[in-house]
């Protein structure tokens, strides 16, 4: 399996590569953009992440809880790259499940790159616990996709989750309440997961936590 998590997607040239040298064909990019259909503010982060895909190749909008599966289905299969956008983690999470995409991404992936932006890239944790929703909280974290054995942590430093709590002393505390590495990363940095290996993609800043152990 071929992941190349981000925290504001393809957003360098570093990263850039980094998908390229996943694919290495012609890109052609299926993009979901569920998770932001619930987000209540002006979206011209969306237009900037379809704007960075269009930059890599061809690029198809398909929204899982629109369509039927029977439309979603056939057009993921046109691509190389399954393009999870950001947004609500939560509502992305469940739209993967009753949509169907849950028990056809295995399959889909043996083939196929799949990139995450924030929410995108959260949901295949083991849970949702590194989301804004329930890193802080005693709630019990729905279930992710497990697609991973750690965790993402999106958006260091970023002034609009800072005010969130998402910051690197925070994390630090409530990083001893995780059961894997948290790899905190900003909206420069992602991480490429290519079977068993793990890299880390940064032109910006990231830091990895280990029952409050910084690394």
């Amino acid at each position: 399996m071929k992941l190349l998590l981000t925290s504001s997607g393809i957003s360098n040239a570093s990263l850039a590569n980094a998908l390229k040298r996943l694919v290495k064909s012609p890109i052609k990019i299926a993009f979901i953009p569920t998770a932001a259909n619930t987000v209540n503010e002006e979206k011209s982060w969306l237009i900037n992440d379809l704007n960075n895909c269009k930059k890599l190749g061809s690029v198809d909008i398909v929204d899982i809880s629109a369509l039927p599966r029977a439309i979603w289905l056939p057009r993921l299969k046109k691509a190389n790259v399954i393009f999870v956008g950001g947004g609500d983690t939560p509502y992305l999470m469940k739209c993967v499940v009753s949509s169907g995409l849950k028990n056809e991404l295995p399959k889909l992936l043996e083939k196929r790159v799949y990139v995450g932006i924030s929410a995108g890239s959260m949901v295949t944790n083991k849970t949702l616990q590194a989301s804004t929703s329930f890193i802080f909280s005693k709630k019990k974290a729905p279930e992710g996709l497990g697609m991973v054995d750690f965790y993402i942590r999106p958006h260091l430093n970023a002034p609009e989750f800072r005010v969130k709590g998402i910051n690197e002393k925070n994390l630090k505390k409530t990083a001893s309440r995780f059961d894997g590495d948290v790899y905190a990363i900003d909206d420069d940095s992602g991480i490429v997961v290519d079977g068993g290996k793990i890299k880390i993609v940064s032109e910006g800043s990231w830091k990895l936590y280990r029952k409050s152990e910084v690394i």
